[in-house]
């Protein structure tokens, strides 16, 4: 028997109290920050951080992110992978399920569990439970406000109307304090095998259809520029968010939505900026929670009609429907404002929110087709495309929705147009109409000011309002 070291008991005090640091994973998807990013700070807590990127287009299905996500994508990784650098730790790039990359990358690497933000889409509250099969999974709030299933009513149920869960969010806030970003990772010990980044032919080339996206700066300090100019408009953000010829709204969506900012830093600074003035914006961003919320409730509301009634609803199809849904998604229906907002979106991968409203509308209302296709279109061409808050609105919009107008509210472009001045928005975005007054690019064919390379509208107001009515009794019957 070996003598005994006159220092183990020293050496068992300091097991006791300092373990052997503890390898983990941070799996990030949209969640792609390092301030305020409660996996990041968990892991980093534990010992060497392995941060990785893979990019699941299985497990989403039909789901997998669209063109202009894919654009944001690469800069938006791009740009945390030089951050993740200097702290110390490089992100590891990979492709394929993330279940069987995730269980590859820890035998690989040693590690212990993995830390990840929590997502509310199905197939990533999927991948979730494949992954915890395999390998510890510790999830953390950190995208949203508040657990979608803690805001309860007064019996403890679930909230399906906005108004309601609003008062009761306000009465839970404000959010918790934000984590401050790490001063250095430490990394594994030895390199790890990563993907190139330019590899994964996120960007489009023939042809680069996203010449238009240049005006966006993708990624943590992106988000933090955008937001710092904001903040002193955040008081007349009720008023001014109407008006798509100015500069009024946040441009934060796509930020928020990859993650690059969280939402109680949001808060947080509006409240202290604006005080009571900051509440309309803080309804929007409880509104794109709102969604989440929803879609935690009814996972198919991509997919299926919050309310039965419209299972039977005669949608449009067929070779004329065709003809006028491609004519909305190029921005050729003929009426200046739904144009202007389908070139915006095309040429830059966003648009303003009345007019999405605006456009939205016509597809489902005046031309009568069917909003998921008008929901799928703008999840493949929104740098923004969130499942939750897309579905919630094209069904809001469409009046399918558990928490939406009836259908019979119908909006009117040319009335909507006029009516928030989106005479110069029209300009920039339909230059055929550019050196019409501010009356009259409203809606050129009614004086006959349109130039004759402006289409005519595929359906007038009136038509398309008695007929989307007939609709509307002929589905209720």
């Amino acid at each position: 028997m070996c003598e005994k070291s006159p220092h183990a008991p020293f050496r068992e005090f300091s097991l006791l109290w300092y373990p052997e640091p503890m390898t983990s994973l941070l799996w990030l998807r949209q969640d792609l920050r390092t301030r305020d990013q409660p996996a990041l700070a968990a892991a980093a807590s534990k010992g060497p951080v392995v941060p990785v990127y893979v990019l699941d287009d299985e497990t989403p299905g039909s789901r997998r992110i669209g063109a202009a996500q894919r654009w944001w994508l690469h800069h938006s990784l791009q740009a945390l992978g030089a951050d993740l650098q200097r702290l110390g730790s490089p992100l590891v790039l990979r492709r394929g399920r993330s279940a069987e990359v995730l269980r590859q990358l820890a035998l690989e690497t040693g590690a212990s569990e993995i830390h990840a933000v929590r997502h509310y889409e199905p197939w990533w509250r999927r991948a979730e439970r494949e992954v915890a099969d395999t390998t510890p999974l510790v999830l953390h709030l950190g995208n949203h406000l508040v657990e979608p299933a803690a805001v309860l009513n007064g019996a403890g149920e679930r909230y399906r109307l906005f108004t309601p869960w609003f008062r009761r969010l306000i009465d839970m806030m404000p959010p918790g304090e934000r984590l401050p970003p790490p001063q250095a990772l430490d990394g594994p010990k030895a390199p790890i095998d990563s993907e190139r980044l330019e590899d994964w032919g996120l960007l489009p080339t023939r042809p680069n259809w996203a010449m238009g996206f240049g005006a966006w700066v993708p990624g943590e300090e992106g988000a933090r520029a955008a937001f710092a100019d904001f903040l002193p408009k955040v008081a007349d953000y009720e008023t001014a968010r109407n008006f798509p010829s100015r500069p009024g709204v946040s441009r934060l969506s796509p930020h928020i939505h990859f993650g690059e900012i969280s939402p109680r830093t949001l808060w947080r600074h509006a409240v202290k900026a604006a005080g009571p003035a900051a509440r309309t914006f803080l309804s929007e961003i409880a509104w794109r929670e709102h969604g989440t919320n929803l879609l935690d409730q009814f996972n198919d509301y991509g997919d299926r009609n919050g309310r039965a009634a419209f299972d039977a609803f005669p949608w449009r199809t067929g070779p004329d429907a065709e003809v006028d849904f491609l004519a909305w998604t190029k921005g050729r229906t003929g009426y200046p404002i739904v144009d202007a907002g389908m070139r915006e979106l095309w040429a830059t991968g966003w648009m303003h929110n009345r007019v999405r409203m605006i456009t939205a509308s016509f597809l489902v209302k005046h031309l009568l087709i069917d909003w998921r296709r008008g929901e799928r279109w703008f999840w493949d061409t929104l740098v923004d495309a969130d499942l939750g808050a897309n579905a919630m609105n094209w069904q809001y919009v469409a009046g399918t929705g558990v928490d939406a107008p009836v259908f019979s509210r119908i909006m009117a472009p040319l009335t909507q147009s006029a009516k928030f001045e989106a005479a110069d928005y029209i300009r920039r975005w339909v230059p055929e109409l550019a050196g019409l007054g501010d009356t009259a690019i409203h809606a050129p064919y009614l004086d006959g000011a349109a130039p004759s390379n402006y289409p005519a509208p595929l359906v007038s107001h009136e038509f398309a309002r008695a007929r989307a009515l007939a609709a509307w009794d002929e589905a209720r019957r």
